[in-house]
């Protein structure tokens, strides 16, 4: 699912015109980011957490040349989804059963 089949599907359930569903969406991620910049964890119930984690810096190669070159630590995002998430992707797929549709995950 890209960007924007996830715009045309909140446009679709909601019924909301498409420009108006690309604002929630944008504010939504525009929110995340900005928390995850400011150092914030950002947990949604019921779907997981939002983090960075630091990485340290690390030698590594220049794959064209060889070369070695020298990586700066940075902070990364992570996400760890919950295990409402988990049991919901994996609904079904035991013993090559078809899946079952997807339950409601609560807001």
């Amino acid at each position: 699912m890209t960007k924007a089949d996830l715009i045309e599907e909140v446009s679709r359930v909601v019924e909301m015109t498409r420009k108006e569903s690309e604002v929630i969406v944008e504010a939504i991620f525009d929110s995340i980011v900005r928390s995850l910049r400011g150092g914030d964890k950002i947990e949604i119930r019921g779907f997981g957490s939002f983090r960075t984690r630091q990485r340290q810096s690390r030698v590594g190669r220049n794959p064209k040349t060889g070369t070695r070159v020298e990586v700066p630590a940075k902070k990364i995002p992570y996400f760890k989804p919950s295990k409402e998430l988990k049991d919901v992707v994996n609904a079904g797929s035991k013993n090559g059963a078809p899946e079952a549709p997807a339950p409601e995950i609560p807001a």
